[in-house]
């Protein structure tokens, strides 16, 4: 009874704390024009094929290891083999903090573009997307529009259709040529 208890003021203090984080003009990140690195927040439990994401290596002729995954599950088993690094509803701290290893690697990087690869209204998805350090966001619709510079109008599920509008606008704003 004590942990459930426990669970919901962290998850009141993380929803207090990602207020905040939204309150304040978002950092400058000195990077310039063009897409060298690519983070992807995505929801495995909407989108469970995280790995077509490296196909951005190719699309945009970036390096081998350019594109950083991370994905969220509602719940994971860590004893189940997970090809893309996970983070779940468990490893939520006090303060909107993210306790596990994948998340802060993921963290602390900077990318040229973060993709926001989720629809749903998910705490600890939105704390890692303001948390992550990106000069230019792109997300879906569904998703308040405060987390994205760019918005996305494509079902999750549609991958492809997404890549090909993504590369279409990412050109219109002279990010790649």
């Amino acid at each position: 009874m004590f942990k459930g208890i426990k669970d919901k003021f962290k998850h009141k203090s993380g929803v207090k704390f990602l207020k905040q984080e939204l309150a304040k003009d978002p950092p400058v990140i000195e990077r310039s024009k063009g897409i060298t690195s690519i983070g992807c927040i995505v929801d495995l439990d909407d989108f469970d094929d995280a790995n077509q994401f490296y196909g951005f290596v190719e699309d945009y002729n970036l390096r081998p290891n350019a594109v950083k995954i991370i994905g969220y599950k509602s719940y994971y088993d860590k004893n189940s083999p997970y090809s893309t690094p996970v983070f779940s509803d468990k490893d939520l701290g006090w303060n909107g903090a993210i306790e596990n290893s994948y998340a802060l690697e993921f963290l602390s990087r900077e990318y040229d573009l973060l993709v926001n690869y989720y629809t749903s209204d998910n705490l600890l998805l939105q704390l890692m997307s303001v948390k992550t350090k990106a000069r230019f966001r792109v997300g879906f619709k569904e998703v308040d529009l405060i987390y994205n510079d760019l918005i996305m109008d494509s079902p999750l599920k549609e991958f492809k259709t997404f890549k090909t509008e993504l590369k279409k606008y990412l050109g219109v704003l002279n990010e790649i040529e």
